[in-house]
């Protein structure tokens, strides 16, 4: 590990201070984490692994995924003091925790990257996998295609298409150089959105870019300069479209609006019709939720990602209607995932520190439209630095598993910003069951929501019985 992130750990262990305090409340375990996970005693984890586990009991067929594991990850000591120069480096930046947590995954000699990034050797896919070994995950590693190329499906989401009976993966085709410059973040140009095919949720063929970018038009939304992020996927069971929403921006993130694209397969070509501020408002990230009964919904990031706005769509999913809520007012979080459950809503989101990762948490709510409330963080498992950064990746998507009440996989990516082609997806377990064992936002503490628990395991596999298919 680089001098100058360890040092900056011992820093923070002794007392610096960040003026941002939703940073801080998000990042002081990731920059702590290492310091901590060394002597850090898991016992306390291991008996709330054992409470939530027979909470869940109804569930017998997913004990294996409920199983908590633990990571202990050594950390040298300081190899020294940072230079003047960096220090005045530090001294200028606006956000020096993130900047310095990022300084480390842009450093090449780096001895934490290969933990968080292993390399191809241990890449899992069709063409790689034993037998016995086809049905697992591996979060973090390098995923392969059926053509035994890395799966490029980044902030993506999963359609299941009833007529083929197939599951879509869309994304962002990353598969081009990282540009860094001091005024913006990390950025690739735009290459598209990235389609793959499944019948069990494992093996994915390429279906190639859905949505490509614009080469020479300079002034459209999707020309290469731009910024195309979190692309989704419904399908309108009243005209026959499959709708693609996503996030477009420019290169500093000041357009911060949703573009739209229509297609009559699920594999493409998608036709770009447009981009518009939702509501008149901001929005950056972003999701999209179809509901039990064909209503769809956008929700996104919006007034500065201080806030999430809510609000169903027109019938034919391409525009936004009058109305909005907004949520989580004042509490800065993006990249939103939602789910529902015996007839509650729930959703995942993130804390806003650029590409580093912070604490999930999840909220819950008997109308879509709210009010929400915060019922905590869901990690489980890792040790405590992995809870408070989610596995050091971040929420894009929440699955069901058809046939399993309950029962998800929640999608996340593990953000590179030194190389974001190389970033890497987690997809772990998530499980709804069991009361809450955190009090809400109201005193009287109803209603009490069903938990949400994501477990983190280094290789896990879906339960027997599982076909793939709705």
């Amino acid at each position: 590990m680089s001098g100058n992130f360890v040092h900056f750990i011992y820093r923070v262990l002794s007392g610096s201070r960040c003026s941002i305090s939703g940073v801080v409340g998000s990042f002081i375990g990731c920059l702590i984490l290492l310091h901590l996970s060394s002597n850090f005693n898991h016992k306390d984890e291991g008996d709330r692994g054992v409470q939530v586990q027979l909470r869940l009991t109804h569930h017998p067929q997913f004990h294996e995924l409920q199983e908590v594991e633990e990571e202990n990850i050594k950390i040298p000591p300081p190899k020294g003091k940072r230079s003047s120069r960096a220090a005045k480096q530090r001294r200028r930046r606006t956000n020096p925790l993130i900047d310095e947590f990022l300084d480390e995954f842009l450093d090449e000699n780096s001895q934490l990257k290969h933990i968080f990034f292993p390399g191809r050797k241990w890449a899992m896919g069709p063409l790689k996998d034993a037998q016995n070994e086809s049905y697992y995950y591996y979060p973090g590693r390098i995923w392969l295609d059926t053509d035994g190329n890395p799966i490029q499906a980044h902030g993506g989401g999963i359609l299941y298409d009833k007529n083929s009976r197939t599951y879509y993966w869309y994304g962002e085709y990353k598969d081009g150089p990282t540009y860094h410059n001091k005024k913006g973040a990390a950025r690739v140009d735009i290459i598209g959105v990235g389609c793959y095919s499944s019948k069990d949720l494992r093996t994915w063929k390429n279906e190639g870019i859905v949505l490509a970018a614009e080469e020479t038009n300079e002034t459209h939304d999707l020309h290469k300069s731009n910024v195309l992020e979190r692309p989704k996927v419904v399908y309108n069971d009243k005209t026959g479209k499959y709708v693609m929403w996503m996030h477009i921006d420019d290169a500093n993130y000041t357009k911060a609006a949703t573009g739209v694209a229509i297609s009559d397969t699920p594999n493409g070509p998608f036709d770009y019709l447009g981009s518009q501020r939702p509501h008149g408002c901001e929005s950056r990230d972003m999701t999209i939720f179809k509901d039990d009964d064909g209503t769809a919904y956008i929700i996104y990031s919006s007034e500065h990602n201080n806030e999430l706005h809510i609000g169903p769509l027109t019938e034919d999913y391409l525009n936004v209607t009058s109305v909005m809520r907004r949520i989580f007012v004042g509490q800065r979080r993006e990249a939103p995932a939602l789910f529902k459950h015996q007839g509650t809503y729930y959703m995942i989101t993130s804390g806003c520190t650029g590409w580093a990762p912070n604490e999930a948490l999840a909220h819950a709510a008997e109308s879509i439209l709210g009010p929400w409330e915060t019922m905590g963080n869901p990690s489980m498992g890792g040790n405590k630095v992995f809870r408070l950064t989610t596995f050091f990746a971040q929420s894009t998507f929440v699955l069901p598993l058809p046939g399993f009440p309950g029962s998800f996989i929640f999608m996340a990516d593990r953000w590179n910003p030194a190389d974001l082609r190389d970033s890497r997806y987690l997809w772990l377990p998530l499980i709804v069951g069991g009361p809450a064992d955190q009090p809400l936002e109201y005193t009287f503490e109803f209603p009490l929501w069903s938990r949400v628990t994501i477990y983190w395991h280094r290789k896990w596999r879906l339960p027997q019985g599982w076909t793939g298919l709705k």
